[in-house]
């Protein structure tokens, strides 16, 4: 199949209005999960999960968190100015941004940009116990789909951008639930196991898990591994072309212990992926470790997997072992206890998946690059599914339901 000319069109199906999650169950595991395994299709209840999943395999989960990225602005004209943090300028690491104390630099999306010409933006932040903190934007650079912006902040001492967002931003949900975040997504749309700041969307298919589901995952001798993928509002992004070849891929950040590739290589490099993010995350590693296998001493920079590497006709083919074989030697070898790294990786039909065997995902937008993922993984048997799904009353999209594929 030549993937590059795949029609969007041929990826679409009618989702009523009606049919989209608006707010999570009140019990997040009390969902309904649809079971596709080898073709037959049957549905569950998500509590129930554990039994579609063989004992002694390694699930693997997205750890990211969701940060409150809108930022609201009000010029002294009265036109109010929505700043939408996308990924991290100065710093560019994650991890030093949310601890800088007194300025920063982020790429964003701007809201009514058209009213904000040149001039600072400032808004006043009231901390409870504190003085009150002011925070000031400034337009820098435009880059191709991203503002930069560079953040000052004064008044409380020793403030955290991480926890100065916290004070000041909004938990951006998403544009399909065509309404205001409340109070109660700051905790629902979030996974129970969130722990690294850096997503603007949540990786949705974990906010089924409760720890009681946990709980019973590790009794089931399931073995559970985190690791990160920063999800950006690209995810969102329609593909606008009639081919995919037109449509380019939005990076994404991931980090990865060296102690979680040393467990996926004792599983024979072999993984229940939960949610497409993980399935991104843990193929693009097959791919770093062809990129070591050609260049023992690549910068770790060209570790980046572009969108179309896969596909190449020179792809280096090698064993999952050996390619995640190779990514650890390579991080033995430069002292590295995390590999901090990024990928534009589209899995589309036609790709063949290196390690991920199982996927837990929720049911995705029509014509949108989560479903050509899905696609790929069942054989192009997506139709039957979504087609169950919707004559089963199943409910769509972030808060939606969940099925596990075993293809």
């Amino acid at each position: 199949m030549d993937t590059k000319h795949i029609r969007i069109k041929d990826y679409n199906y009618d989702l009523p209005d009606e049919r989209i999650a608006k707010f999570p169950l009140p019990q997040r595991d009390q969902s309904k999960l649809l079971v596709y395994n080898h073709g037959d299709i049957s549905q569950d209840v998500f509590t129930n999960i554990t039994r579609y999943l063989p004992q002694g395999a390694l699930m693997v989960f997205n750890n990211t968190k969701v940060i409150q990225a809108r930022l609201h602005f009000r010029k002294d004209t009265g036109s109010l100015i929505e700043i939408f943090l996308l990924e991290p300028a100065l710093p560019a690491d994650y991890e030093q941004m949310f601890q800088t104390t007194n300025a920063c630099s982020w790429y964003c999306m701007v809201g009514n940009l058209k009213k904000w010409k040149m001039g600072a933006l400032t808004t006043i932040v009231d901390i409870p116990g504190q003085p009150p903190v002011t925070l000031t934007a400034e337009r820098d650079l435009s880059c191709d789909t991203a503002l930069k912006i560079d953040f000052k902040w004064t008044g409380a001492d020793k403030l955290s951008f991480a926890e100065l967002i916290d004070k000041v931003g909004e938990l951006p949900i998403p544009p399909y639930l065509n309404r205001n975040t409340q109070e109660s997504d700051k905790t629902t749309y979030q996974t129970v196991y969130s722990k690294i700041k850096g997503s603007v969307a949540a990786p949705t298919a974990g906010l089924h898990f409760t720890q009681r589901v946990l709980s019973d995952i590790d009794q089931h001798g399931i073995d559970r591994e985190e690791l990160t993928l920063h999800v950006g509002a690209g995810t969102f992004k329609p593909v606008k072309s009639d081919e995919i070849e037109g449509h380019a891929m939005h990076t994404e950040y991931v980090s990865v212990r060296l102690s979680t590739l040393e467990k996926l290589l004792k599983h024979n490099c072999e993984a229940i992926a939960v949610g497409t993010t993980s399935v991104r995350t843990l193929e693009s590693l097959y791919y770093m470790g062809c990129k070591v296998m050609a260049d023992a001493n690549i910068a770790l920079e060209k570790l980046h997997v572009n969108q179309w590497e896969p596909y190449a006709p020179t792809a280096i083919n090698i064993e999952p072992a050996e390619a995640i074989g190779q990514l650890i030697a390579y991080m033995q070898r430069n002292n590295l206890p995390t590999l901090h790294s990024s990928t534009q990786i589209i899995i589309a039909p036609g790709y063949n998946y290196k390690i991920v065997k199982r996927l837990v995902t929720n049911f995705h937008q029509p014509q949108s690059t989560l479903l050509l993922l899905v696609s790929a993984f069942v054989g192009g048997k997506w139709k039957d599914i979504y087609r169950y799904a919707l004559d089963n009353d199943f409910r769509f999209l972030s808060y939606g339901d969940s099925s596990i594929l075993i293809p």
